[in-house]
């Protein structure tokens, strides 16, 4: 389980590392080519920080009302409430506010920036199709990506895909622009002209594939963090399987907030895995019930 564990976060750290090199090849590719144009990253710059602040500082408010979710009250469900109040004392974490949503299909989600501001959204569905020990396991796993920090690390991560897809535009634009003004004898500039049209092709989409890749680990890394608090990986496994095999689809459901829930609640087709927010949950159980 700890070797589970250890390994998920070695593995996010080396795609993290990656987002880094995509940002420094471009600009290197840029900065070679470009000695012009920079006054356009001052109010780039600005507009990123703006949009950072909010999503910091709002996001959690944002996802929430998105889905559709109700602050709920120890009065208005006692088990649930004890159930997350127990299980976050075991994590070491301030308890999360509580919120449910009024959807039969089963689901769940954790939001906020760090454990003191921190909230997880169940639907009805779960609570009412689940039972004690597997409700158990994906409140575990909420409480997890609250513990590591998870919301965080997916927000610096859609920051970073927006600040590649920007300086790719603008390189695209630059060499549109200003053609082939800098080659010498050397073509130098032709094939610098040529690296910088490749990175700002592929660089949006490969910064992309990685914030998947991260999501996908840190689903792992909450999977087996959430049965460090259980110690029962049976009870998130069983409760993945029915989740996997329900046919009612959540009603308000969005592309943009859908790397939160527990489960993926769109269906995957085609290149479904590379392109997916969540590991398969076959590969998921059979994890689960390896530890």
């Amino acid at each position: 389980m700890y070797t589970q564990i250890d390994s998920n976060k070695r593995k996010s750290l080396a795609l993290m590392i990656l987002f880094v090199v995509i940002i420094a090849g471009l600009v290197w590719a840029w900065s070679q080519y470009s000695q012009s144009g920079y006054y356009m990253v001052i109010p780039a710059t600005i507009m990123a920080t703006g949009l950072s602040l909010v999503s910091f500082f709002a996001g959690d408010k944002i996802a929430l009302s998105a889905a559709g979710a109700k602050a709920i009250s120890k009065e208005d469900n006692p088990y649930l409430w004890r159930m997350v109040e127990n299980l976050s004392i075991t994590a070491g974490v301030t308890m999360p506010k509580l919120y449910i949503i009024e959807d039969e299909a089963m689901n769940a989600f954790a939001t906020g920036r760090d454990p003191e501001h921190s909230s997880i959204a169940v639907t009805r569905g779960l609570i009412n199709n689940l039972a004690n020990e597997e409700l158990e396991g994906v409140i575990a796993h909420e409480l997890s990506h609250v513990k590591n920090y998870d919301i965080r690390l997916m927000m610096v991560v859609i920051v970073c895909v927006g600040i590649i897809t920007l300086l790719a535009d603008w390189m695209m634009r630059s060499f549109i622009f200003r053609g082939h003004s800098r080659s010498d004898n050397n073509n130098k500039g032709n094939i610098l002209v040529l690296v910088g049209i490749v990175l700002a092709i592929l660089s949006p989409l490969f910064a992309k594939l990685i914030q998947l890749a991260v999501s996908r680990k840190r689903e792992f890394l909450a999977d087996a963090s959430g049965t460090l608090l259980t110690r029962y990986p049976e009870g998130l496994a069983k409760a993945l399987e029915k989740i996997s095999t329900q046919n009612m689809p959540l009603k308000k459901a969005n592309k943009a907030t859908a790397h939160l829930y527990i489960s993926n609640p769109f269906k995957n087709s085609g290149l479904s895995k590379l392109f997916s927010t969540h590991p398969p949950i076959a590969e998921r159980i059979k994890a689960l019930r390896s530890m």
